[in-house]
């Protein structure tokens, strides 16, 4: 089984990283440390590092000393459950699902679950179904039905579902076979540009700017880590979208947030303006959908030469599910990880990873990839397109192999996890308790510099650079 050393060794190099580099790590802390079969916590300690790395070494590029960067284990698996743990004026978390949100049974015998947070994805499933958004009626709706027609069907009516599916009935899907062809983190060159100089400032990302069009976890992740180094991040939303209020206090820590509607000339036009001066588009929209707004990863390039444009979704860029929309939860159930965690457990009900891993990881990986563009970019010149997946970044974790005995690992309680690894700040909800940085780099130590803030706080501009 590769060590934690060995793993980040292979997402560095595999993006183009100088392996001399890996001298400066220090990976702390061993495994297992919740309750999984799967390599959960060495999954977000080295997704975390390899951010980390490449935010110390852009600080060397600009012109910095070399620094020292060490991730804890411990500390790391808590931040991937950082929506757990966050407290505002003390108060926990409410419910995290929705209603009618999990899992059930269809009349095959089989198992799906619904995602319904957002109000038109629970809409879809009901209008498939034909009841009314409550448990018991969802569920005797559901035995009138095969599971795999129902997620096709609920699919093509806009709503997010998956059916339980082995590992092995995974792998024989053309979707799967489909993502064994990718990297983990594709970064690929998409223009001609000259190299953009490293703007002035003594954190590792100082002036640069992020554009975040993302929700949820993953990418808001990203530019939350992005923040933590130094970047200018700003949260794109609009006010007609719906969010999770507590994800977003949660993953605003360091960003300025603004309302622009898309759907409006005006808004597009605002955010062209926004995009002629950034660094990073960082976008987890459902695929194409800002391509017909005329954000395309080409479309960038044309309007900014030198832009580094990331692209998140949930089941990968190619193979016929590249433009099915998805979640942490749904892409768990539909790639093997529910089922192999149940038969793990011994029971043969779908049973989910202690951490939504597959959101952070790849959080962490986007952070990741947009650094390592940028710094190819201050090279070598060049606009660039940076993809990542969820279920690109599962197909990985179960690469890293299995526990034996791993759920047998007592939890992570919160009270553990705030004497250690939780800092005090102001916000615009509240005082936050929430999980600090866990990359820690020894000249530039992470911090979040802006408090998080309502969605829509901010107007549509750039602060100007020191």
């Amino acid at each position: 089984m590769q060590s934690p050393a060995d793993i980040l060794k292979g997402i560095w190099t595999s993006a183009g990283g100088d392996a001399a580099a890996l001298d400066r790590v220090r990976l702390t802390g061993t495994e297992p440390q919740i309750p999984s079969s799967f390599r959960v916590a060495v999954a977000g300690q080295t997704t975390i590092a390899a951010a980390g790395l490449a935010a110390a070494e852009i600080r060397r590029l600009r012109g910095g000393e070399t620094q020292d960067v060490s991730v804890d284990m411990r500390h790391a698996v808590a931040e991937c459950r950082s929506e757990r743990y966050l407290r505002v004026d003390d108060k926990p978390p409410p419910p995290a699902w929705d209603a009618i949100a999990g899992v059930y049974r269809t009349g095959d015998g089989r198992f799906v679950r619904c995602h319904t947070n957002f109000p038109h994805h629970r809409d879809a499933v009901c209008e498939v179904l034909g009841c009314e958004a409550e448990r018991e009626k969802v569920q005797a709706a559901l035995m009138q039905w095969r599971g795999e027609d129902f997620e096709t069907a609920a699919y093509a009516a806009g709503g997010v579902v998956a059916l339980m599916r082995s590992y092995d009935e995974w792998s024989a899907l053309p979707q799967a076979r489909a993502l064994g062809q990718l990297p983990l983190v594709s970064i690929e060159r998409i223009g001609e540009a000259p190299p953009k100089p490293w703007p002035k400032g003594d954190r590792p990302l100082s002036g640069l700017r992020v554009l975040d069009l993302s929700r949820v976890i993953a990418g808001p992740v990203a530019g939350r880590t992005l923040a933590a180094h130094g970047a200018d991040v700003l949260l794109v939303s609009g006010p007609e979208l719906p969010a999770i209020p507590w994800l977003s206090i949660d993953t605003g820590r360091g960003k300025l947030t603004t309302f622009i509607e898309l759907k409006s000339e005006a808004g597009r036009k605002q955010l062209r303006e926004l995009l002629k001066d950034a660094d990073i588009f960082s976008q987890g929209y459902r695929p194409r959908a800002l391509a017909a707004l005329g954000f395309a990863p080409e479309d960038a390039a044309q309007i900014n030469p030198g832009i580094v444009y990331v692209t998140l979704s949930a089941y990968g860029h190619a193979g016929p599910w590249a433009e099915r929309r998805g979640f942490d939860s749904l892409v768990q159930t539909t790639t093997g990880f529910n089922h192999a965690e149940g038969q793990a457990s011994g029971i043969d009900t779908p049973k989910e990873l202690p951490a939504q891993i597959l959101d952070h990881a790849t959080g962490y990986l986007m952070a990741f990839g947009a650094m390592m563009a940028r710094a190819r970019q201050a090279r070598e010149g060049g606009s660039w397109h940076v993809r990542v997946s969820l279920a690109q970044t599962g197909r990985w974790l179960w690469n890293l192999g299995r526990l034996d005995g791993g759920l047998n690992t007592p939890d992570l309680t919160g009270e553990a996890v705030h004497a250690a690894f939780i800092e005090s700040m102001p916000s615009g909800f509240g005082t936050l308790k929430a999980v600090r940085h866990s990359a820690v780099l020894s000249k530039t130590p992470a911090q979040w510099s802006r408090p998080a803030m309502p969605l829509g706080s901010h107007p549509a501009q750039w602060p100007a650079r020191s």
